[in-house]
């Protein structure tokens, strides 16, 4: 599963943000921004052993990519060396919307 030393101490933060690397490769593909910038990420949970935790929402309930785009975060987040194992949790409160977005999301999007 995880080429992680139990005995070794992981760094949490450095962790998180190789995980935010990895989401910003995952797309809606109906939107030409990644899933972190759309601001669809709401919790990345890291325990001691390396487990991840991420809840996440779509942008719509009736969102076309609802059975397939979960699951292909959770399967790159699984498939890092240094994850022991992920779970991604779809969550709908609170209700996404545009202002979730980052800057630069908002930009390409031309919303601003």
């Amino acid at each position: 599963m995880s080429n992680l030393n139990t005995v070794e101490k992981i760094n949490k933060q450095e962790l998180e943000e190789k995980i935010i690397r990895m989401l910003k490769t995952c797309y809606d593909p109906e939107i030409p921004v990644d899933i972190f910038e759309l601001g669809l990420i709401y919790e990345i949970q890291i325990d001691d052993d390396a487990n991840v935790l991420v809840k996440m929402t779509l942008t719509s309930p009736m969102c076309p990519v609802a059975g397939s785009l979960p699951p292909e975060v959770e399967q790159k987040i699984n498939e890092m060396p240094e994850v022991n194992s992920a779970k991604v949790q779809l969550v709908w409160n609170p209700p996404w919307d545009k202002d979730m977005m980052s800057e630069v999301a908002k930009l390409e999007l031309g919303f601003m």
